[in-house]
């Protein structure tokens, strides 16, 4: 943290000791290391809650353009259904203007054929065997 040595902290040791006196050392040590850990443990915390931050922002940033690609693919599908729409009502009507001509005129190849229509010939049935009474059945089987 400040880049001390061991030779700086032996002189601030001996100063302690000379100015503190030996009986007050070890509760002032003791002290000065629970304020120097709360220090570092509050220093520790706080550097989590910067990277947490930082994260969020991030995944606040991909949650911003994966959003804004989703709606221009929604864009781009509401333009193509609606084109894909546009076509099939024109198909739709073009459709009904050919029937609606077809029926309101009949073409004389339509009249000819109707004309010269013959019935098919009907196929002959094939013949059920005729039933035997079951006394001559049973001779039959014998």
């Amino acid at each position: 943290m400040f880049d001390m040595g061991f030779t700086e902290m032996m002189l601030i040791g001996i100063v302690a000791l000379i100015v503190i006196g030996p009986e007050r050392l070890p509760g002032v040590a003791r002290t000065a290391g629970k304020y120097f850990g709360r220090l570092k443990r509050f220093m520790t915390s706080v550097k989590a809650d910067v990277e947490q931050e930082l994260r969020a922002d991030e995944l606040r940033q991909i949650l911003a353009d994966q959003q804004r690609e989703l709606d221009t693919i929604k864009d781009s599908m509401n333009v193509a259904g609606k084109a894909f729409e546009k076509e099939v009502n024109d198909v739709s009507a073009a459709g009904e203007s050919l029937a609606e001509s077809l029926d309101a005129t009949p073409s004389t190849s339509e009249q000819n054929s109707a004309a010269d229509t013959v019935e098919p010939e009907s196929t002959p049935r094939k013949k059920k065997p005729k039933s035997v009474p079951k006394d001559q059945a049973d001779d039959v089987k014998s």
